[in-house]
Parts: structure tokens; sequence; C-alpha cells
């Protein structure tokens, strides 16, 4: 049986999004960061990320990404804003479709139960480990990290 597909578009996504890319790194993210638990990825806009981040953190602002965990850290959800992710990737200098990936994999960490802004590092060093072995440009935490 073919389990669901790991990533769905609230809009169809442009041309030029390599989606077979996502797609790939979401199988992986399935089978070896979040093992025997659940995960789907929402790409969606702007407008949906303000909402989402409004009503579920009461953060009035479109977000890059959040997580949506099942009990017992067995998985859940990860919604993308498109936009955001643009913009972080032309910032930082790298592919829409890495910044999506690393976006990805940032949700699916805290579908593990894990929390950079509680934990004493541990995220950030399982984000490091993850972006090494899957050849992704600086995460999220170390990018934080950077600008402070």
């Amino acid at each position: 049986m073919k389990s669901d597909p790991p990533i769905s578009y609230r809009r169809p996504p442009p041309p030029s999004l390599d989606t077979a890319r996502l797609e790939e790194f979401a199988e992986i993210v399935r089978k070896r960061v979040l093992p025997k638990h659940e995960f789907h990825c929402l790409i969606t806009g702007d407008k949906e990320s303000r909402e989402l981040n409004r009503r579920f953190r009461r953060r009035n602002y479109p977000t890059d990404v959040l997580s949506f965990p099942l009990p017992e850290n067995a998985g859940g959800e990860v919604a993308i804003s498109l936009g955001r992710a643009r913009a972080q990737a032309r910032e930082f200098g790298h592919a829409l479709e890495d910044e999506i990936c690393i976006l990805i994999l940032h949700g699916a960490l805290h579908l593990a139960g894990m929390d950079h802004e509680t934990d004493s590092g541990e995220m950030a060093r399982a984000e490091a480990r993850w972006r090494k072995t899957l050849a992704l440009p600086n995460g999220l935490i170390a990018r934080a990290d950077a600008s402070q």
C-alpha cells in the first residue's frame, strides 16, 4: 500500500518549483527523522500562515514554519509559508527548494518533541547533524544564533 503524499499545496505550486525534489526530501524525513510516525507538510501562503500563527500561537504575523504535533511525539503536520520561504531563500542566497527542505526538517524536529526555545541546545545539535547528513545550508537555529 502506498502512503499518502508527504506534501500538499494549498494552491498549485509555481512551475519553477522542483516538487519532485521536495517530495523526495519529505519522504526521507518521514523514514529517517520521524520513523514510525505520521508526518505531512502543507505548503501554503502568508495569509494562511498568519491566520494559523494568530490562532494557535497568538502571534499576528505570517511565519515561515509551524508545527502541529500529535500527542506523545507521534508526528503531526508542518505548515510552511511559500512566501516566507521565498524571501528567506533570497536573503540567504540559496534555492527555494533548499529553504523549504530546511523548514521541513526544522518542523519535523519539533514534531519529534524538540524545542529550541526551551531545551539546552539539543534541537540545535540535532538540526546541525541532520543538515550535514542531508547536505542542507544553515538552518533556522544556526541562522538565529549567528544574528545574535
